[in-house]
């Protein structure tokens, strides 16, 4: 564990207790909008938009991050507003209020995504960048375990009052403001000349980036395409004749899964490379949503959420370890800030997408065009050339 820093554990620990406020909310959050109103094609159309915001700040701050020669700020800005964003969604329920907290959640997400990650790039070698993003996705998963695990035993007790839920979400949420207070800023460029830094001035980077920079975000901007809100699956396995109680039980299940696996999975592909992970990642996903359109049976669905779980934790923080290793260090957070900017505005056209073919069309189709189109990204990942010129081997 010698590779694991200081600061990785700082970030690790910011990201568990921040995760652990979302999630307790994220299994509830398509029950309690139905109860407030909201239809299937509206909430799809809310985790788009939110998902929007986030992605354009995810860019543009990533970038300013990079030309500030700055980190810490932007970490700590972007947990202190998704904290704060958690009870506004119980202070009113009209739509309007609805869609802009949940939009400030994903806002701060935007603020400290790059900042972060580069943080994270910054502690790590070349060779052991699977290892960081794994521990990191494995500690930041754990609270998704915790979080839902906290709201199923309050459901228990207080069935069907989910509005409390957003105000108790709060109290972890001060605990990542005050750990991320714990963050010391390593190499700040007090002589860095001041750049004047556009809200879209993130996507010049795209054509000053390596070509296999390109190439691999490209591909994974197809995948994320079609790649929805988890939200969608929670809703099939609802319809499918699951509880409510059920339903965040398999929620929890799958991240603990992920938790699990996270770790364990950045040791591997540091062995046998990212891409050959995240390539397989993809053919497991593609297997849920095949599973996802045929199933019926409540039992097989706690499976295809453990298969579910070990894609997440061979393709999250493995794309990003690639990603870092294919650009620049002065570049980090710019290149997975363009990224993780263009993922967010494929994310709200996928999640609209999937909620009106669903809306249209029934679950199956949606599931079945989900995994099609990922065996062709898995291809696709194959004619990606090895890097040279000293890059890591992915």
């Amino acid at each position: 564990m010698k590779y694991i820093s200081r600061a990785v554990w700082i970030l690790s620990a910011v990201s568990l207790f921040t995760d652990t406020a979302s999630e307790m909310l994220y299994p509830v959050m398509p029950i309690y909008l139905k109860t407030i109103g909201f239809s299937v094609v509206l909430i799809g159309v809310l985790e788009g938009i939110a998902e929007a915001t986030a992605g354009l700040s995810k860019g543009y701050f990533g970038k300013l991050s990079d030309t500030s020669g700055r980190r810490v700020p932007f970490v700590q800005m972007g947990y202190a507003l998704s904290a704060l964003s958690k009870p506004m969604m119980a202070v009113f329920t009209f739509p309007l209020w609805i869609f802009f907290a949940r939009t400030m959640d994903r806002f701060g997400k935007g603020i400290r995504t790059g900042a972060r990650d580069a943080l994270l790039s910054d502690e790590a070698t070349p060779e052991t960048k699977g290892k960081v993003f794994g521990f990191h996705r494995s500690m930041d998963t754990l609270g998704a375990v915790i979080g839902p695990g906290l709201a199923l035993i309050y459901l228990y007790f207080y069935p069907e009052d989910y509005r409390t839920l957003f105000f108790i979400a709060l109290i972890p949420g001060l605990l990542a403001i005050i750990s991320s207070l714990r963050l010391k800023e390593k190499n700040v460029h007090k002589d860095k000349p001041k750049v004047r830094t556009g809200f879209f001035s993130f996507l010049k980077y795209w054509k000053q980036s390596p070509a296999v920079y390109r190439k691999v975000v490209a591909g994974l901007l197809v995948f994320t395409l079609f790649n929805s809100s988890d939200v969608f699956l929670l809703l099939q396995a609802k319809q499918a004749g699951l509880n409510d109680t059920m339903v965040i039980g398999v929620y929890i299940f799958y991240n603990l899964v992920y938790a699990l696996f996270a770790f364990p999975m950045g040791i591997l592909a540091d062995s046998v490379g990212l891409k050959a992970i995240f390539i397989a990642g993809l053919l497991v996903f593609s297997a849920v949503y095949f599973g996802m359109a045929v199933n019926t049976n409540l039992y097989v669905f706690f499976g295809l959420f453990f298969l579910y779980g070990v894609y997440a934790s061979a393709t999250e923080g493995i794309s990003k370890a690639w990603i870092s290793n294919i650009t620049g260090k002065k570049d980090t957070a710019t290149a997975i800030g363009t990224f993780s900017g263009l993922q967010s505005i494929c994310t709200m056209l996928a999640s609209s997408l999937t909620g009106f073919v669903w809306f249209k069309f029934g679950a199956a189709t949606a599931f079945v065009l989900t995994a099609t189109m990922t065996l062709i990204v898995a291809a696709y990942f194959f004619t990606v050339p090895k890097p040279v010129n000293g890059v890591a081997e992915l």
